[in-house]
């Protein structure tokens, strides 16, 4: 008796600890049987993992946020577009990012972006920025996007990035030279000293990416 009366409560105990780790807090489980159905069991596991890190990271810091969300994508594999998605040219989703667990500087970006944003960081503090990256030993700067917060307007920015994974300031990295930058609200342009407003974001990727979320 005392014998089974140890097993039920065992087998109890081992139900309630599956339950609480399949347990989801910003995602619902229809949505991740999609993931699953479409993209398999591993992507599947990434998501519940970007899960648990958002609602992780809620409490934390802005400094710990960034951190956290920019560790966690920078585990995801580096792959071309036309490697990935056959396309010259591709911005994926997050969920896309995840599904397939590789892209490029871009789809790092953006997926911390609207990261950061469900962690409640304000747009206005974020960009994703185009810049011309100076490969060490290469007489030739490659095209590259990161994502920067900016603490108070005009500060010095956070560079989060998919090739130095560590945070920066964006005065420690010369090897980056900004372009552009944009978020869900605008489009600057980089100049010598600051930066100009060019007006709202009417990017044609940025369009066709906000219309497959």
């Amino acid at each position: 008796m005392q014998k089974m009366l140890f097993i039920s409560i065992f087998l109890i105990s081992l139900l309630s600890l599956f339950v609480t780790a399949s347990k989801t807090f910003n995602i619902d489980s229809s949505q991740l049987n999609s993931i699953e159905k479409k993209y398999g069991s591993n992507a599947r596991q990434r998501v519940e993992l970007w899960d648990s890190m958002i609602e992780s990271s809620k409490n934390e810091s802005v400094l710990n946020k960034l951190k956290n969300v920019n560790d966690f994508f920078n585990k995801l594999t580096y792959r071309t577009d036309l490697a990935q998605w056959h396309k010259k040219d591709y911005w994926a989703t997050p969920i896309e990012f995840m599904g397939v667990g590789a892209g490029d500087c871009e789809d790092y970006a953006i997926a911390k972006y609207f990261s950061l944003i469900k962690l409640g960081i304000p747009d206005e503090k974020l960009r994703i920025t185009y810049v011309t990256y100076s490969k060490a030993n290469s007489k030739y700067d490659q095209a590259h996007m990161v994502l920067t917060y900016y603490h108070k307007t005009g500060a010095d920015p956070v560079v989060l990035d998919n090739i130095n994974k560590s945070l920066q300031l964006a005065t420690k990295r010369p090897d980056l030279k900004p372009v552009y930058s944009f978020n869900a609200t605008g489009l600057w342009q980089a100049q010598t000293k600051g930066e100009r407003k060019m007006g709202s974001n009417n990017l044609k990727s940025w369009k066709d990416l906000m219309s497959r979320f």
